[in-house]
Formats: C-alpha cells, sequence, structure tokens
C-alpha cells in the first residue's frame, strides 16, 4: 500500500536538489537508498534517493540520475510515495488511514461509537466519530488503549460527550 510522504516545491543550487515538503510523520521515510513512486501532472515513475539533507528547516533531496536543475525542475510540484512499511512509526503513532473503521468501546467492552474520519487541530488531534459526529480528542485521559490488530479503540470518556 502506498502511502503519500511528500511534494516537491522547488529547485535548490545547481547540482538537481530538489526541495521537499514532508508529509506529517513521514520526514524519517526520506533516507538515502529509498525508492519513492513520484506522480506530477507529466506523469508518474520512480525515483531513488541519493541523498537526504536539512537545510534552513528545509529538507533537501537529491535522486538518482538528477545531477542539474534542468533535469529537476519537470518534478516540482511532484507528489512522493512510499510504501507503507518504509514509514517508521514512533510508539503511539498512528496514520489516520489505520484509525479510520476501528470500533470505539467503552472500558466495560462495549461499542459506542466507530471511527469515521481524524481532524488535526493546534491543541490536540481528534477522531470523528458515529454515530453523532462527535469529536474525541486523541489524549491519554479519554483514549486507553489503541488495538489496530484487534479493530478497537479503549476510551473512557466524559457522560454526554458522544451526544
Amino acid at each position: 500500500m502506498l502511502l503519500a510522504v511528500g511534494k516537491l516545491t522547488g529547485v535548490f543550487g545547481i547540482r538537481g536538489e530538489l526541495k521537499c515538503k514532508p508529509a506529517p510523520l513521514a520526514e524519517d521515510a526520506f533516507a538515502p537508498g529509498r525508492s519513492f513512486t513520484f506522480r506530477s501532472s507529466s506523469g508518474e515513475g520512480e525515483l531513488r534517493c541519493t541523498g537526504a539533507r536539512r537545510h534552513h528547516e528545509r529538507l533537501l533531496l537529491t535522486f538518482e540520475g538528477i545531477r542539474d536543475p534542468d533535469l529537476a525542475a519537470p518534478l516540482v510540484g511532484a507528489e512522493l510515495f512510499s510504501e507503507r512499511e518504509a514509514v517508521p512509526l514512533a510508539a503511539g503513532e498512528y496514520l489516520d488511514r489505520d484509525l479510520i473503521g476501528l470500533r470505539v468501546l467503552d472500558e466495560a467492552g462495549r461499542e459506542i461509537a466507530r471511527v469515521v474520519g481524524v481532524e488535526h487541530y493546534p491543541a490536540a488531534d481528534c477522531l470523528v466519530v458515529e454515530p453523532s459526529g462527535a469529536l474525541v480528542p486523541l489524549v491519554k485521559a479519554f483514549i486507553r488503549r489503541i488495538d489496530l490488530a484487534a479493530g478497537t479503540i479503549v476510551t473512557s470518556l466524559p457522560e454526554g460527550l458522544l451526544e
């Protein structure tokens, strides 16, 4: 399964480096030797990363066969994709797509909702749950356990939150 990991936003310098805006949680996916699928308005293909470095808060990438700005320019605007397994996640980190569809249980094991989306806010990420459409903050105070294999999220929610 391919996962969007970034977008090439511009050319940097005279050696064909490209500026990249990584997707949330995906910056660690960029390392020399890794291959990416790219999709742009001019087509799609494979790119093999030969270098990744930070420069003034930017991620700069070099790719095999791209050695000058003329070769790099057609890639500006391309989205980069990687196999999901190549995107390292820390303990307690989840991709939105991993959470959508999970059953929300109370501490007694009763199903009380189902995750239909994830919203990202400055204070906290929130699960969008049905049938109520309520937002459940992804914080330790409410989330007791997420078990992807079982397809469940065990919660301890304040009374009335799902109404």
